[in-house]
């Protein structure tokens, strides 16, 4: 799996101009599945996401997690993540996941970080043309493999 995982102090989702998901302070994470993820890649990585050190504490440095500030999460699917550029200009996704395997791994991947936040997170929707808005704040973006633990 790999996440883009942005600190932001407002994210949302729209789809067919309704707001389908909404947050204040949190994170909004884009997740690209392919193939080879499984249970213990969910799990792994729901675990870093909601205890990774990337909010202020009253210093001003980053050593708190979006649960301890009792933040939100908005989960979003992104194949694109698994764009192959190596050979022309036209990205290939032949490392993404399709449907009947990425659909059961998201919305595993939802239940592990609501189970890790302890509360139900925002989602977008699978497959569907959305708009995602965001203010990144910092700004801080992360990006993670769980193929390449750094």
């Amino acid at each position: 799996m790999k996440a883009v995982i942005q600190r932001v102090s407002r994210a949302s989702v729209t789809i067919e101009g309704n707001i389908h998901s909404q947050i204040k302070l949190g994170l909004l994470v884009l997740i690209g599945i392919e193939d080879a993820d499984s249970d213990e890649d969910i799990e792994w990585l729901s675990g870093k996401i909601v205890n990774m050190r990337i909010f202020d504490d009253e210093n001003g440095v980053m050593n708190l997690s979006v649960k301890d500030k009792s933040g939100d999460i908005i989960l979003v699917s992104q194949f694109t993540l698994h764009a192959s550029t190596k050979k022309g200009n036209r990205p290939s996704y032949s490392k993404a996941s399709k449907g009947e395997i990425a659909i059961p791994l998201y919305e595993k991947m939802i239940k592990q970080l609501s189970a890790d936040l302890g509360k139900p997170i925002g989602t977008g929707q699978f497959g569907a043309d959305m708009k995602v808005e965001l203010l990144n704040d910092g700004p801080v973006t992360i990006v993670i493999d769980t193929k390449n633990k750094e």
